[in-house]
């Protein structure tokens, strides 16, 4: 069974292979797509609408336990539009059932 983690947005819980995880590198609110930076991180649904929602409730400030950090949302809106064109969004079985040279062209 897969962990399921709750939408900053949207309040919703799903599993995880389907949420993106936030954490805070330098200061800054940071996609990570494969879930493998330290820290703590928050989760959101890959949509505008979950995303703009947790900004506006200020939830990643009282989830990631940093006190105003909606302020330095610019990093991660790059981050989210560089990641869009090039990370396939799949579950990771989806992801492990593609054959090694397309996930290579992806890159």
């Amino acid at each position: 069974m897969e962990p399921v983690r709750t939408c900053l947005g949207c309040r919703r819980r799903a599993p995880r292979s389907s949420l993106l995880r936030i954490v805070v590198c330098d200061g800054e609110l940071t996609a990570d797509p494969s879930a493998v930076l330290s820290g703590r991180g928050a989760w959101v649904h890959r949509t505008d609408g979950c995303l703009d929602t947790a900004l506006s409730r200020k939830a990643f400030g009282r989830a990631l336990r940093v006190p105003g950090i909606e302020a330095h949302v610019t990093t991660l809106r790059r981050s989210l539009t560089n990641q869009s064109a090039r990370v396939p969004w799949g579950s990771p079985r989806e992801q492990a059932a593609q054959p090694r040279e397309q996930l290579m062209s992806n890159d």
